[in-house]
């Protein structure tokens, strides 16, 4: 390992970009911004300065700490809002709610160099991924809508069977809990808050302690765009936010991504487990698997990308290499080229790949990682590998990993990627099979017999096959989930309008008397569920 200094010329000079600072007390409930009078937590950039600057981290903003009361007071005001269906959100008809949504859409584009710039100096996504992560949500968004409607309009005939005549349709499940992870602060929030909103729950929303100032701009839009109630916004500790909440039974879903364990920890001391929704997105140990068959040159790019992009820190990384015996020679002198070939620098240099680690104490962590397999026989393949310097980690390259070195088993979440070799593919799926985590595996093999049979093995150990590619989410049209403890529910434009709802049904016989009840109903236009509402 080498000593701090390493890439000491990469952090930032005195021709860096300023920085911003957004100092905030900011929550909001009851539709109203509020000024939070306790204490406060300063946010540091990952991006540090030249050790002949002193070397210490930049501060970009604060961000307030509320309390259990508040907490229960946020809960509290979005479950009378909600009022059992009742209430002005859930209530109005599907129109109404687009529209909300639209207004608000339109709003938060007039904010994006400003959230641009707030990922890209607290998390330090690249420029280009922190924009594309901007764009590709308001998309989502969109995309949402089309969807919604088309169901809408799918919904809003009576349908028939032998005796009867029932109206089928998906209403709100009440209060949904969302908190997003640091590596997508801002995707992953509306991926599952706007579904959740456009069906008709009403959310608080908990956001991410490393990551969360993207968010604190959109407070007062959320204030203005929505009900009263619809909508909680809240900063601070995750034990005393969220936890609050869960305890107090108020939530009857609860969305989020991050780990297993902060998941179990959390969703355990609700009174009532049992009726809640789980939508979560946690752990993966995703494979890439080259056969002694593939596009060698094809299989490194995909691989680099697959375990590099925004240094490694996404679940749908590749997170292990399975190399076969036959190819491993060609594979890792050209992977190792192409690993130390990515440009590492601040996320606003043009070009740059790897960029300053978000996490705290993410560097201590991986370089445990590369030390224990070293201990237990590994060795670092590329000349680059193992080199760090405060939040800088250049990607390293572990050769060969086995069973009982921790970045075998564990998921790295971080720029160290494990390669092994295999003999007989049975061996991989042996590994795959028992494995804990279950999202997704990348195969490479121009063989249309080896394709198959992979396809039919890990289909059954995981969520999504990815041919002669890397790891991924997206299109964001695809469905989006995990088997075993890789995820619960699904997310995709289409799935998560039905992860948030649930569905109802008003049937009456088909006889005179009930036909001509069932139209005067619809016609009397009472009922918001019996209502044709048919949306262009």
């Amino acid at each position: 390992m080498t000593e701090v200094g390493t890439f000491d010329d990469l952090f930032a000079g005195e021709d860096a970009p300023k920085p911003p600072f957004l100092e905030s007390r900011s929550y909001m409930i009851h539709g109203e911004m509020m000024q939070w009078p306790g204490e406060t937590e300063t946010v540091y950039s990952p991006v540090m300065k030249k050790l002949a600057d002193g070397g210490e981290a930049v501060p970009i903003g604060t961000f307030a700490l509320v309390d259990e009361k508040t907490s229960l007071e946020a809960a509290e005001c979005c479950r009378k809002a909600f009022n059992q269906g009742r209430g002005e959100w859930p209530s109005m008809k599907a129109e109404g709610r687009i529209q909300a949504v639209e207004n608000f859409v339109s709003r938060i584009k007039e904010k994006r160099d400003e959230i641009v710039d707030l990922i890209m100096w607290e998390i330090c996504k690249s420029k280009p991924d922190a924009q594309k992560e901007f764009d590709r949500t308001m998309q989502y968004v969109l995309d949402t809508i089309v969807d919604y409607k088309n169901e809408q309009n799918k919904e809003s005939s009576v349908v028939a069977a032998p005796g009867y005549m029932a109206k089928i349709r998906r209403v709100p499940l009440g209060v949904v809990m969302c908190s997003s992870p640091t590596n997508y602060p801002y995707n992953e929030l509306y991926t599952t808050l706007i579904p959740a909103l456009l069906t008709g729950n009403c959310a608080v929303v908990k956001v991410p302690r490393t990551g969360g100032l993207c968010h604190l701009p959109t407070f007062e839009l959320f204030a203005e765009c929505f009900p009263a109630g619809t909508v909680a916004m809240l900063t601070g500790k995750g034990r005393t936010v969220m936890q609050t909440i869960m305890k107090s039974g108020m939530v009857d879903a609860f969305a989020f991504i991050g780990s297993t364990k902060a998941a179990i920890d959390l969703t355990k001391v609700h009174p009532r487990p049992n009726r809640l929704k789980l939508c979560l997105g946690l752990e993966a140990k995703n494979p890439g698997i080259v056969f002694p068959d593939a596009d060698i040159d094809l299989a490194v790019a995909e691989c680099t990308t697959g375990s590099t992009s925004y240094n490694g820190m996404r679940c749908t990384a590749i997170k292990i290499i399975y190399l076969h015996s036959s190819v491993k020679d060609e594979f890792m002198e050209k992977f190792c080229k192409k690993v130390d070939s990515l440009k590492m620098g601040l996320p606003w240099e043009s070009g740059v790949k790897i960029t300053p680690l978000a996490e705290n104490d993410k560097a201590t962590y991986l370089n445990g990682l590369v030390t224990d397999a070293i201990e237990k026989g590994a060795k670092i393949a590329n000349e680059r590998g193992g080199k760090y310097d405060r939040t800088l980690y250049a990607p390293t390259i572990l050769f060969p990993v086995k069973d009982g070195m921790k970045v075998y088993e564990e998921e790295q979440f971080g720029p160290v990627i494990p390669v092994t070799t295999f003999d007989d593919i049975e061996e991989v799926w042996a590994d795959l099979l028992k494995s804990n985590y279950g999202q997704q595996a990348a195969v490479f093999s121009r063989s249309p017999d080896t394709i198959a049979k992979s396809i039919d093995v890990l289909t059954h150990a995981v969520a999504r096959v990815n041919i002669n590619g890397q790891c991924q989410r997206g299109p964001d049209v695809f469905p989006f989930t995990a088997r075993k403890d890789s995820a619960a529910a699904t997310l995709s434009v289409h799935d998560a309008l039905r992860t948030f709802t649930i569905r109802a049904m008003v049937a009456i016989k088909q006889d005179d008397a009930g036909t001509k009840l069932l139209r005067d109903v619809v016609k009397d236009d009472t009922s918001k569920f019996m209502a044709y509402d048919y949306l262009p």
